[in-house]
């Protein structure tokens, strides 16, 4: 049979770039791989809701940084920079340093983006949609957002169906074996009534000459600690004139 490889995996290097950038000796090697691991499951799981791309982790001496590349940064970020707040405390708290820093990226175009388009296939799946319509709509509004090709699969119990199966559909080109082949990768689970049903989601913008490194796309202006502590003032602001107002 056939063995696929990750198309990310597959590019690293060549055209893709890191999702973590540091340098460690061989005594914490794996304990930082181990934490990456642990950051990126549980803001994934915490800031679901806010379609989360990927997350980028870098270190550099005891400090952490972590980027999250999201459909819906006014989420993450949350009113007054409060969430921001909130998911550094998280972190800090679950990996015991006290030097972590946020900072927020937006997807530039989400109907491009392969992991945020198969969050959105499983989430009509658990609205009961039909699978082959909401692979459909995904695929054209893809198509329609200007990339070469995208693949969709699905798998599990389809429509209820007691023997589990998979279907795939594809429109354009998707190349796997082409190295210089912009294909982005993405996979998500649908949680249903009869059980998981698995998306994958593959997308081809185009072939990069030499030289070239893949879109990142991700809108240029980032929401980092710094911009928010005019969020925090503002809040400060707020809370004083309530407070005055309270007290009149």
């Amino acid at each position: 049979m056939g063995q696929k490889t990750h198309p990310t995996g597959f590019r690293i290097g060549i055209i893709e770039p890191w999702v973590s950038t540091w340098f460690a000796n061989k005594k914490k090697y794996a304990e930082f791989i181990a934490e990456d691991a642990k950051i990126r499951k549980f803001v994934k799981k915490k800031l679901y809701t806010a379609g989360v791309s990927r997350i980028n982790i870098a270190r550099k001496a005891q400090n952490v940084n972590i980027t999250v590349v999201t459909a819906k940064p006014g989420i993450v970020v949350g009113r007054g920079g409060q969430g921001i707040d909130d998911l550094r405390v998280a972190v800090q708290n679950l990996i015991n340093n006290k030097n972590v820093s946020i900072d927020v990226v937006e997807v530039a175009r989400i109907d491009v983006d392969a992991q945020l388009v198969a969050e959105n296939i499983a989430l009509q799946l658990e609205k009961r949609i039909a699978f082959r319509r909401a692979m459909k709509q995904a695929m054209q509004r893809t198509m329609r957002a200007g990339v070469q090709g995208i693949k969709v699969m699905v798998s599990g119990r389809l429509g209820g169906a007691e023997i589990a199966r998979s279907e795939w559909a594809k429109e354009g080109r998707i190349p796997l074996q082409t190295l210089r082949a912009d294909v982005q990768y993405g996979f998500a689970e649908a949680d249903t009534v009869m059980g998981k049903i698995g998306v994958k989601v593959w997308v081809f913008k185009g072939d990069l000459m030499p030289g070239e490194k893949a879109d990142q796309n991700i809108k240029t202006k980032k929401a980092t600690n710094k911009d928010n502590a005019r969020f925090t003032n503002r809040r400060k602001r707020n809370e004083e004139a309530q407070e005055d107002k309270a007290q009149a």
